[in-house]
């Protein structure tokens, strides 16, 4: 998937930069007067280190392609709190985990809203999911929904078979590629986005029926849209622009794809005729909770779908990222490799299938985990937070209606809380470490967020994560192709609402155990 960023607007098509340029004279006059305006009536407040900016845009100019590199070299030169001035829009970028604390924690319930981003918008049913949500009554309902309903522990272990029964089909694609190369980055994808689809409509898309809607390119696009920061979303005032990039038009025709097929979902879900499932998918439980109210709060369509296309956005690419960089960092890092699978074939012995009851005892592959996480994670720069009043941070006046930004990226890598940084190195989760965790408590360790609007899906993707990679570890003996080595991968990132390699992993995975006449490894 190809996620666009926040300084995308560098690369407009010609066509869309043509009809810019036509405009562009008009609104920096309306612009000068705006600032002037501004700057003329706005309180002085000792605000955080502020990078020199330029007329207009600001500090926009110094995002660049990678932001969480950006962002990373300027808290190097001004400090782990910086001030920007984007455009319209104040920020204010933490980059270390004291500091992540202060925002999290310490001035969570002021920092718990969520800025108006033009795409979340559009797609999300006017920001009625669970991530883009302002903060409010309605956010606390939602909320509460998911993690009492939706994503509680009970509510994750009854689909454990999806995940037994996926990753199973996972294994046997890998296993029938042997002896050429497989495209595991393809594989692991289509696990994820499975695992999901099972549980949330009941069904995979993967094939079949809705393959004809195009289901995976559409998801595709929701997150580029979803992950870029067009030039509009850093001047509010003037939605123009996003008709002038021809954003608005590709966010509607996005949206009215996903809207019809929800509608043809929940036309199926209600149909007293449809054949019912022994565990309910979470469309149905959605369902329930609309016919039979929940805290005096109704739940309309709408909001149904906002919750599960909200899903997708934060479920499917997060499995699939700490999947695929996981694969990556163990093939790159042998003795890494080596270590993790003799655990793995120890615990669960001369069995062919990993089982969730193994998983309490992979204390190494554990480490595995919060090291993928650390040096990768799936959110580089979490999603941002919007100051509801003012607040001192860390001897610092920030005003309301401040935007936030959390560099988990950077915080990963700080030698303030690491050593050797940029090692991928499980060992130091191991020991007087090892109860470091990603939950939300250590903030070194911040993949998913924390406080109020960190991510109630982490026991869910945590589950999916953890029965595959296990499994991947005991199944097959891995190998780059003749004439690959570690240093030949690409590396390079896509820097999004979540960040991948831009490059597949090809590999070659010799099956551990014999295979039956299918060719399949006896599991």
């Amino acid at each position: 998937m190809s996620i666009k960023t926040p300084m995308a607007f560098l690369s407009w098509p010609k066509e869309s930069f043509q009809p810019f340029l036509l405009f562009a004279s008009i609104f920096i006059a309306v612009l000068l007067s705006f600032f002037m305006k501004l700057k003329s009536g706005k309180r002085k407040f000792n605000l955080p280190p502020n990078p020199p900016r330029l007329p207009i845009i600001g500090n926009l100019h110094q995002l660049g392609n990678m932001t969480h590199l950006s962002l990373q070299s300027l808290a190097k030169k001004f400090g782990p709190i910086i001030y920007l001035q984007l455009g319209q829009v104040p920020t204010v970028v933490v980059s270390s985990a004291r500091l992540a604390k202060e925002v999290m924690k310490t001035h969570d319930l002021a920092l718990s809203s969520r800025p108006k981003i033009f795409s979340a918008k559009h797609l999300l049913y006017n920001c009625t999911d669970v991530a883009f949500s302002p903060y409010g009554a309605y956010w606390r309902h939602i909320r509460k929904i998911c993690i009492l309903e939706l994503l509680s522990a009970s509510r994750v272990q009854s689909y454990s078979f999806v995940r037994e029964e996926e990753v199973a089909r996972l294994v046997c694609r890998v296993a029938q590629s042997y002896p050429s190369t497989t495209n595991l980055s393809k594989m692991l994808g289509l696990y994820a986005n499975d695992v999901l689809c099972r549980a949330a409509f009941g069904r995979d898309f993967s094939g079949g029926e809705y393959d004809s809607h195009g289901f995976q390119k559409m998801l595709e696009e929701f997150q580029v849209l979803l992950g870029g920061f067009s030039i509009g979303d850093f001047f509010p005032s003037i939605e123009l622009i996003h008709s002038l990039t021809g954003m608005k038009s590709r966010l509607q025709n996005t949206f009215q794809r996903f809207d019809k097929l929800f509608d043809q979902l929940l036309t199926e879900h209600e149909n007293p005729k449809r054949e019912k499932e022994e565990h309910k998918d979470l469309v149905d439980v959605l369902l329930d909770i609309q016919r039979n109210g929940y805290d005096e709060m109704p739940l309309t369509t709408d909001n149904i779908k906002a919750i599960i296309l909200d899903m997708f956005a934060g479920g499917t690419d997060t499995t699939f990222i700490a999947l695929d960089w996981g694969m990556t960092e163990l093939i790159m890092n042998p003795k890494v490799m080596e270590k993790a699978q003799a655990e793995v074939r120890r615990i669960v012995g001369d069995g062919r299938v990993v089982l969730e009851g193994d998983l309490p005892q992979l204390h190494y592959m554990k480490a595995v985990i919060k090291e993928i996480y650390r040096l990768h994670p799936p959110a580089p720069v979490l999603l941002p937070r919007e100051s509801m009043e003012e607040v001192n941070i860390n001897g610092y006046n920030i005003p309301a209606k401040t935007r936030f930004f959390v560099n988990a990226w950077a915080i990963g890598r700080d030698p303030e809380s690491w050593e050797n940084p940029d090692v991928f190195e499980p060992e130091r989760f191991m020991g007087s470490r090892s109860t470091v965790d990603f939950k939300g408590q250590h903030f070194e360790l911040i993949p998913f967020g924390a406080g109020r609007r960190s991510c109630p899906a982490i026991t869910f993707g945590t589950a999916s994560i953890e029965l595959a990679l296990a499994q991947l570890l005991h199944s097959f003996d891995w190998e780059l192709p003749p004439g690959v080595t570690a240093k030949d991968l690409d590396m390079t990132e896509a820097f999004g609402i979540t960040m991948h390699r831009i490059a597949n992993l090809i590999v070659i995975a010799k099956p551990h155990f014999p295979l039956d006449h299918n060719d399949n490894p006896k599991i």
